[in-house]
């Protein structure tokens, strides 16, 4: 379906008529597959407009990694990370920012630099307050399920409501506006391999929730496990496969660290896709 997705600054995405890719562009010395790369502005900028070229809409900027038994880091150290990158991203590309935080004054000072898009792993339920920064500066926001701190539900997809319809009540009495919303059902947070491959196999009946999909499979350990173990950076392939079948079931936005090959894959699903519309 067709939908406007309103962002901070005035910015609006289409969503529906074709997939939009989110680029990664994590400043963090410790992310699973690209950690370490962009540790100056000047790298981080570069990676960025290599990512344009190559046809993201988004890029999704994080300054903490959200791996497995990552080492938690403050505030401050994640500000200091990604402030500056995202001022210059605003300054010199003008391209559409997400700011890949769970933390409300992390968010608001992005938005400020020029973030229009809050991008929280925890779905609203770890620092509450980020909703009221969304719901104040007018920034989309993408709110993500995890299985992380708390017990699941035994059905992936009944855990996905439950959670999900939690943070979507967060989020209404923030007064944050439904066209801001994206959801994200949270490939990688606290799921073993069954469960992604019932996420992807059952994905249409989240389309209950009747609003936008982000998806972020690329290069997860539940894909190196399907295909053999290999590394991370290994798994590009993969990811684009499960990039198209989550399309063709109605997913949105897809966040991945290479964009080249997933945009190419889901050209083409955006190609049926169109051509059964014209039948």
């Amino acid at each position: 379906m067709k939908r406007e997705w309103q962002l901070a600054h005035g910015r609006i995405l289409q969503t529906g008529s074709k997939a939009l890719i989110m680029g990664i562009l994590n400043i963090t010395p410790d992310s699973f597959s690209d950690g370490g790369q962009h540790q100056s502005v000047a790298t981080a900028v570069a990676a960025a407009r290599a990512m344009l070229v190559a046809g993201a809409d988004i890029i999704d900027v994080g300054g903490e990694s959200t791996r497995p038994d990552a080492v938690a880091i403050s505030a401050e150290q994640e500000q200091a990370r990604i402030l500056p990158v995202i001022e210059a991203l605003a300054r010199e590309t003008g391209c559409v920012i997400s700011v890949d935080t769970y933390r409300a004054q992390t968010a608001r000072l992005a938005v400020e630099a020029g973030a229009h898009i809050v991008n929280d792993v925890w779905g609203l339920q770890k620092e509450p307050d980020i909703a009221a920064v969304a719901a104040e500066t007018g920034a989309g926001l993408v709110i993500m399920h995890t299985g992380r701190e708390r017990t699941v539900l035994p059905d992936v997809i009944e855990d996905q409501f439950a959670f999900l319809r939690r943070s979507l009540e967060i989020a209404d009495r923030a007064g944050v506006k439904q066209a801001q919303i994206v959801l994200d059902p949270g490939f990688g947070f606290a799921k073993d391999t069954q469960d992604h491959l019932q996420l992807m196999a059952r994905f249409t009946e989240l389309q209950a929730f009747d609003m936008p999909w982000l998806i972020g499979t690329s290069r997860k350990r539940f894909i190196g496990e399907i295909i053999g173990g290999s590394d991370a950076a290994q798994r590009d392939a993969a990811t684009a496969a499960t990039s198209t079948i989550l399309r063709l079931n109605g997913a949105d936005i897809f966040r991945v660290h290479n964009v080249e090959i997933n945009k190419d894959a889901l050209s083409v699903v955006d190609a049926l896709i169109n051509a059964k519309t014209t039948l």
